[in-house]
């Protein structure tokens, strides 16, 4: 991986959103939880010792592949020096010392620091110190002073050599470091570019290290005043290399001589000539450029083509009521999307699979190029919020975000720097070429952002559900109507999931709603404040909808390490002077969907079905017919039904009344938010002691649903239906009916047959609890087998036509075996 640690473990993870804390000051330890956030005030000393050794553990592995990586690059410097004196050198003498500058000593200094730190972490208890060592490493970093002094001359050779000497070229090209110890890779290739910058960011990383170290020592720790004075020594090194540390910074004069910096780059999508582009963004301090990879041959240097560029200084953004509506641009269907990400959840299963049987690389291979394909089309299409550029020149040019927090920054980012004096430029070709050609270079953005992309060893993240209450915030200057939505990442990208009530006319908004969260792979949460705006005038033409003004954002990493926790972490994310208080906890997909056999026979959750009818003499349970009847008469248009989370602290409201059967059951449905009656449905059938589809006829279900010919499929579904229990069968033709009456509605309300199917199937068709304990899998594993075919099964009866209860009984067609 291009200039980035290939595997730093739960340290730098915990490490992420802490460089703007203070350093220095002494906190509470914190115990190993699902969330990167300090809880402040607990105080109990085995859990710091638990972390201190967490942080050195990850600190300990991450250092082993650094000296691996200073091995690799040492590798080629001895015979490179014996071919120096014969008759035919690949490198003369003075450039291989250029080139190797302090690598030596720099591998020497971390090999005795990991062989001195290893075996205190490997025999670690509450008497262990470990200060002095940090200390001595601190004091040694005059090697990296003169390291940094040469770093930009040792590329600059290195890459002249590597265009004029072939051998040389193959050698920078692909140096093999060797896998830690407990890695089933043995070696990866990277470029030698690659690995002379890890030194720079070692030395960074480092610093943070010696900040989180800090965190978690007690101040009367014999450690304490060792780690405080590294971390001091660390810090005005890096201050003091601060402008020379990054080699982008100077890479590029602007044409009055000044130096062109590279201030942020991504991956987007423009819609160009009607159809949408994957482009590489580059947005330098006057300038903003669009381009794409070009294709090269074997053995020959990437490149950029640019596509357009505007000066900062002619670049404005049009409000919503000046936009000219674009040519459309056809969405892609919702349900061709959830089609995707089954077969690239499939694929992914395909390849753990293919590894643990230690199966062909060439199969993984065809499996990961597959898998890439399919994630580059979900990338591709996936993406609706527009942001809209304009070159006061005339044109504008339209690219399609995922995330209203990806659209805020790229904004934000580009109106700070139109603060500063500049001036409207024409590049000409040889500058426009020097500047596109300097972007292989600059990019800090180096992959596709998918997960193909990433290596074995990093986080495949979670799966399972995000409980989130957003309770308050605080910190505006003055009232507004107040809402905050969340953000997770899926699939490579971040889509909205919630979003709070608005809160009117206030400035300490009062939220205290919870929310249920599907993570797919998910690695971050994102919060987003924003003023509602009810102008119609400001409405966006590119999606017709109103722009909201954003407040404040934030983001806060999850950690898959902790994920068993069952407690609440209340934390404060705070964004541009606004400080907003949420709690978490996460439920994994088994835990999630468990099944507890409730020992009541009142109240209607987690009660039988059959006992349910019986009780109230009817053949649909009260709960399903009414929530049914309530959304139908107000939420069939709704914009994401069943899809869109409820507040789970009214749906617990809900419940109680339901469980009660409380008289006053209808006035509260008519006063309900119809998203918190759609999940009252849904919670009702996920509570169920068994699934509504029964575990005695899952398996025959799978199986079915697995059919290839039609007319046995046929067959064998509609005798499933017959073997369930009446009840049962009942309420699932009633369900399936209004289901699709919900999808007759969906140019209004976007939910398909599909995304009904994929709501609903996993809820009403499950392995029974024994069944999926004998198959230890991954949770993605999980996730893409079960689902997928739970979803396949309701989608089949959603697109049958009507069936009948007393058809069903009366018909002895159908095929019938045991089941």
């Amino acid at each position: 991986m291009e200039e980035e640690e290939e595997a730093i473990g739960y340290l730098d993870r915990v490490l992420e959103g802490e460089e703007d804390s203070e350093p220095g000051t002494p906190t509470s330890p914190v115990p190993g939880s699902l969330f990167l956030a300090s809880e402040k005030g607990e105080q109990d000393a085995g859990k710091g010792l638990e972390m201190r050794k967490l942080v050195l553990s990850g600190f300990l592995a991450s250092e082993e592949i650094y000296i691996n990586q200073l091995e690799a690059l040492l590798l080629p410097m001895k015979p490179l020096k014996a071919t120096a004196t014969t008759s035919q050198p690949v490198l003369t003498i003075q450039q291989i010392e250029t080139i190797f500058y302090k690598i030596q000593d720099i591998y020497e200094i971390h090999k005795e620091f990991y062989d001195s730190l290893c075996p205190k972490v490997q025999h670690w208890d509450s008497s262990v110190t470990m200060g002095h060592l940090f200390q001595k490493l601190a004091s040694q970093l005059g090697v990296y002073k003169a390291f940094v002094d040469n770093y930009k001359i040792a590329l600059e050779t290195a890459e002249k050599c590597s265009q004029s000497n072939n051998q040389f070229h193959k050698i920078s090209e692909e140096l093999k470091v060797k896998g830690p110890k407990d890695s089933k890779e043995s070696h990866t290739s990277v470029t030698m570019e690659a690995l002379l910058y890890k030194p720079i960011d070692r030395v960074m990383r480092s610093t943070l290290v010696l900040h989180d170290l800090l965190k978690h020592t007690p101040a009367d720790h014999p450690d304490y005043p060792l780690l405080q004075d590294a971390l001091r020594i660390s810090q005005n090194f890096l201050s003091s290399i601060n402008e020379d540390i990054d080699p982008r910074r100077t890479a590029v004069t602007t044409p009055k001589g000044e130096a062109r910096q590279l201030v942020k780059d991504g991956f987007l999508v423009e819609v160009s000539e009607g159809s949408r582009k994957l482009r590489h963004v580059f947005l330098f301090t006057d300038v903003l450029l669009c381009a794409k990879l070009k294709k090269t041959g074997v053995g020959k240097h990437q490149q950029y083509d640019c596509k357009w560029y505007v000066p900062l200084a002619d670049l404005v953004f049009p409000a919503p009521e000046e936009t000219e509506p674009c040519a459309q641009v056809h969405p892609i269907p919702d349900h061709e999307l959830e089609d995707m990400k089954m077969k690239i959840s499939a694929i992914k299963s395909e390849v753990q699979k293919e590894k643990a049987s230690k199966g062909q690389s060439r199969a993984i291979e065809r499996l990961k190029k597959k898998m890439f394909e399919n994630e580059f089309w979900l990338l591709l299409n996936s993406p609706t919020i527009p942001f809209r550029i304009h070159n006061r020149n005339g044109k504008s040019y339209l690219f399609l975000l995922s995330s209203d927090y990806e659209r805020s920054e790229w904004r934000e980012a580009i109106q700070k720097l139109q603060k500063k004096d500049l001036q409207a430029f024409v590049l000409s070709s040889v500058e426009l070429q020097v500047l596109t050609g300097s972007c292989f270079k600059l990019r800090t953005v180096h992959n596709i952002p998918v997960t193909s992309n990433k290596d074995d060893d990093e986080s495949p993240g979670l799966y399972g559900f995000l409980h989130v209450i957003v309770h308050s915030a605080t910190g505006f200057k003055q009232s507004a109507n107040l809402y905050c939505t969340l953000e997770v990442d899926s699939f490579g990208y971040f889509v909205s999931k919630a979003k709070t009530r608005v809160f009117r006319d206030t400035a300490e908004p009062q939220w205290n709603e919870e929310f249920e969260i599907e993570l797919e792979g998910s690695q971050s949460l994102r919060i987003l404040c924003y003023e509602k705006c009810y102008d119609k005038t400001k409405v966006n033409k590119d999606n017709n909808e109103i722009v909201d003004k954003i407040m404040g954002k934030g983001q806060i990493q999850l950690d898959p390490q902790a994920v068993q926790t069952k407690n609440w972490h209340m934390d404060v994310i705070e964004m541009n002077g606004i400080k907003v208080e949420f709690s978490m906890k996460f439920s994994s997909r088994d835990m999630s969907l468990k099944r507890t056999p409730s020992k009541k026979q009142t109240g209607v959750f987690g009660v039988k079905i059959s006992v349910v009818t019986k009780r109230e003499r009817s053949k649909v349970p009260y709960i399903v017919r009414q929530c049914i009847e309530e959304v139908e008469k107000r939420g069939i248009e709704e914009v994401g039904i069943y899809r869109i989370s409820g507040v789970a602290t009214d749906i617990q409201a809900l419940k109680a009344v339901f469980d009660a059967n409380n008289k006053d059951i209808l006035v509260m449905l008519s006063d309900m938010d119809i998203n918190a009656i759609a999940g009252t449905l849904k919670l009702y059938f996920r509570e169920l002691p068994e699934p509504l589809l029964t575990d005695r006829l899952y398996p025959a279900f799978m199986e079915g649903i697995a059919l290839s010919d039609p007319a046995a499929k046929e067959n064998c579904m509609m005798h499933l239906l017959r073997s369930l229990p009446d009840p049962n069968l009942i309420t699932f033709l009633f369900l399936l009916e209004h289901l699709k009456r919900v999808a007759e509605k969906e140019p209004v309300n976007k939910m398909s047959l599909h995304n009904l199917a994929t709501v609903f199937g996993p809820t009403l068709l499950r392995p029974s609890e024994g069944e999926s304990k004998g198959h230890p899998t991954l949770a993605s594993d999980i996730w893409s087998h079960d689902v997928m075919a739970q979803v396949q099964v309701l989608l089949y009866y959603l697109q049958h036509p009507p069936i009948s209860f007393a058809e069903l009984k009366r018909n002895t067609l159908y095929f019938s075996t045991d089941v």
